[in-house]
Order: structure tokens, then sequence, then C-alpha cells
């Protein structure tokens, strides 16, 4: 990704499909055992692209025969048409892999999450089309939410120079220049994570999906009736933005982030505990990937910052408008360009 970046020039370039293809090889990496050189064209990497794009698209677009039922069995949408014709893609797909994994006779084991599936055994033992479910999903939730977050974090950079420059200086106190970041660097840092955490409360990348709930029987909720079937989603964004939550919610301010008292034992967590902010949702049904992802954001931002200044572009302003699919993003991609700071 570095060397992607690096090979710009200089030139001002839309930073987005850089950060969408390494974050989809980084996921095939870790589940599937597979590792691809960005600057080539693959034809499977091409392939889960597609398939990828094509689900988050349905998953965005507005059904209206969820709202309207007698206009279920007319598909106006094409959405059911669509669908039927992504899962047996989608189950092709992972089925070749997982077979792969099965007849691999190197006795070289790659370590990845296929590996750790057929090793299970007994009560823990999935099933051939709960594996597929569970690769899929791991796949599919894992590769956008990451690339969305780190254009935003680097939007942000852009837009406060000196938030930038305090990052920077961080990195040079801990890592210095004369090395490359490693992942182990990121526990000895405090205003980068308080950055991360400042960008999930302004930008969550899945301000509806994370908290998700199905009502399972007729229940009441603060004296509002829920209807069995009902499926209620906790608006993190609006709480995020609501001024009897936050001080000054609108101001990007990573340093409400920093632990103000010496004696405090325990930093403001994004995992769940504190339903203030909960971009990964709460309770036994969080999200799994939520440790894996807030790692991989945070040293890859480390990274890219290590490397490089982020410049704006001078004919093409940075815009925070968002736009609301599966995931929340930024309306118009990121264009930008780099200064490199580590030779």
């Amino acid at each position: 990704m570095v060397s992607a970046i690096a090979s710009q020039g200089g030139d001002y370039f839309c930073v987005r499909g850089i950060l969408k293809k390494a974050s989809l090889n980084n996921m095939m990496c870790s589940v599937f055992g597979r590792k691809y050189d960005l600057g080539s064209t693959n034809s499977e990497t091409e392939e889960l692209r597609r398939l990828v794009d094509e689900g988050y698209d349905l998953l965005g677009k507005l059904n209206w025969s969820d709202h309207l039922p007698w206009l279920a069995n007319l598909d106006l949408q094409r959405i059911r048409f669509r669908c039927s014709n992504l899962v047996p893609k989608v189950n092709q797909f992972v089925n070749r892999v997982i077979q792969e994994h099965r007849e691999d006779q190197t006795g070289q084991r790659r370590n990845d999450f296929v590996d750790v599936l057929l090793s299970l055994h007994g009560p823990d033992k999935l099933s051939h089309h709960d594996m597929i479910a569970v690769l899929w999903e791991m796949i599919f939730r894992g590769t956008d939410t990451v690339a969305v977050l780190i254009e935003w974090i680097l939007a942000r950079m852009v837009l406060h120079r000196d938030i930038q420059s305090k990052v920077h200086d961080e990195l040079d106190q801990v890592v210095g220049r004369s090395r490359p970041l490693m992942e182990a660097d990121i526990q000895s840092m405090v205003y980068l994570p308080a950055v991360v955490k400042e960008v999930l409360r302004l930008h969550p990348p899945g301000p509806l999906l994370s908290w998700a709930r199905l009502a399972i029987t007729d229940t009441n909720v603060d004296g509002y009736d829920v209807p069995a079937g009902t499926t209620a989603m906790v608006n993190m964004w609006a709480i995020t933005r609501d001024p009897q939550v936050w001080a000054n919610p609108l101001r990007f301010l990573p340093e409400r982030f920093l632990c103000k008292d010496a004696t405090a034992d325990v930093e403001f967590s994004v995992s769940g505990s504190d339903l203030k902010l909960a971009p990964f949702g709460s309770g036994r049904r969080t999200c799994p990937g939520k440790a894996l992802g807030l790692a991989t954001v945070s040293f890859w931002v480390g990274v890219l910052l290590h490397e490089f200044e982020w410049v704006q572009c001078d004919h093409e302003p940075v815009d925070l408008s968002e736009v609301l699919r599966l995931s929340c993003e930024m309306s118009n991609p990121l264009t930008i360009k780099v200064n490199p700071r580590r030779r």
C-alpha cells in the first residue's frame, strides 16, 4: 500500500481505490491465505471485488417491497433477481477456496481462517454451509468498513493540519524516522488512538447496522409497542452528535479521548462498554471483528502518517458530505497528494 501511494509521484490522486484494494487483499490473506501484489491485476481479487460491491449495493438500496407488502411479488427493483444471482456466485467462490484447502497435500498449513474452521471437531465443527456463511461474512463486513474509516481519518488529517502535525510529532518521538513503524509501537502511542476514536465518533462506518436487533416477541420499549418481527436500530450517528451527550459534538477534537486524570486506570473504550460511543455494537451481539478491525486501522493509519505528509488538493477541497449505503462513506472520494517524510 505504501509503495502504491509513493508511486503517485507527488501528483494528486484518489486514495479510495488504493485503500479498498489493500483492505480486500488484507482480508483475503487473513481469511483465505491469499496474498497478491497491489500493483498487479488478479482475476480472483477482481471477481471477489465484484461480489462484494454487488452485495453492498443490494443491502444499501431502499427496497420498497419491505415497506409496501403488496409490491412484494412484483420485484420491481429486481432486488430479488439480483440476490438470486449473487448467492450461487458467492457459494461457488468460497466453496472453491475451501476445497483447495481440503485437497492441499503439501502438509504446510497456511494458518489462515479457513484452516482454523477446518480444524474444528466435535460440537464446535461447522457444517459446510455454515462455514461458507462465516467466511463470506468475514470478507464482506471486514473489507469496506476498514477502507471507509481510513478515508475519513485521512480527510480529517488533511483538514486539520495542526492535528496531523501532533500525530507526526508523536510518531517521531516513539519511532523516529530511521525505521518503519511496527505494530508493537502503537501500544506506546496515545494521540493516534485518540484521533481514531474521534473519527469513529463523528463518522462511524456502520451507524445503524451495528445495533440492529430483531424483536422475537411482542414487547414494549419506553412506552412504545414493538410487535414481534420488528427490526430495531439504534442511531449511533445521532447519539454522537447529541449536545446532551457530547460537549461541542460537531468539533473535531481528539483531546476529548485523552485521559486527563493521571490516577484513572481505565481509558475511554469504543468496544461497547460506554454506550455514548459504541461503533461496533454492544453486548453479546457485538461485532466479532472489532479487535481485528481496530488494530488494522490504527496500524495502517500510523504507517501512512509516518511515511507521508497528507496535503489537500488545491482545486478539489475536502468535502465531508456523507452518503449512507451499507456503510457511511464520503459522498465524494478523497483526492489528495502526499509528501514523503521518511526516506
